[in-house]
């Protein structure tokens, strides 16, 4: 979807009106810029892996996975939970491993490449304020917002609503906020409840307006 969409488009903003969960989390990480107001919601990021019958939290079983061995390690292990460990499918943790890694790649790549493109002067850094921002520096505040993001010890659901200043002051993500200004957040309040009772109404499971369609 980024790769359609930068096709088309050099510069793409994101406009938040309620809530972007999860793959939408992601998603708005690769634009220019994102719009929120007081009310809206990012989500932190825990890659759902099919396991057969389901899909599943992949950083809840690996955590669990590590809690285990970790108790091993010290001879803390339970005769039940030895049995748990010894039924893990392999493959299949290490298939949550890789979307674990993938999430973090994509993002990193993408806020990089795409959402700092316009960080080029340290701001808000008291030591480095006015000073050009590197490559480097971009790729660290990129893997540490990923990481961040998918940290579930912190964030503790996948349902976890994460709103502007949460974002703003813990992992320092730069968000355009409309709550106060008059003439945008209207329209955008608007638009929404538009959009929203006429896929209600229709009852469809997904709607994207374009400027071909409605």
């Amino acid at each position: 979807m980024v790769d359609i969409t930068r096709f088309h488009y050099g510069e793409v903003y994101f406009v938040v009106p309620d809530f972007a969960m999860s793959a939408g989390t992601i998603f708005c990480m690769s634009g220019n810029k994102i719009y929120m107001d007081y009310s809206s919601s990012l989500g932190p990021i825990d890659p759902q892996v099919w396991n057969g019958t389901q899909y599943v939290p992949a950083l809840g079983y690996l955590d669990k996975v590590e809690e285990l061995l970790e108790k091993a390690k010290t001879g803390n292990l339970t005769n039940a939970e030895f049995l748990i460990l010894q039924n893990q499918d392999l493959a299949m943790l290490s298939r949550y491993e890789q979307a674990k890694q993938l999430t973090i790649t994509l993002l990193k790549k993408w806020l990089v490449e795409f959402k700092f493109t316009d960080w080029t002067i340290h701001e808000t850094d008291p030591v480095k304020k006015g000073q050009p921002v590197a490559q480097a520096e971009k790729e660290a505040r990129a893997e540490e917002i990923a990481k961040q993001l998918g940290d579930n010890h912190y964030w503790h659901s996948h349902g976890r609503m994460i709103g502007i200043s949460t974002l703003r002051d813990l992992l320092r993500l730069k968000i355009e906020d409309y709550s106060k200004d008059p003439v945008l957040q209207p329209l955008i309040r608007s638009y929404n409840d538009l959009i929203t009772e006429y896929i209600a109404k229709n009852n469809f499971p997904f709607f994207l307006h374009s400027r071909n369609y409605f």
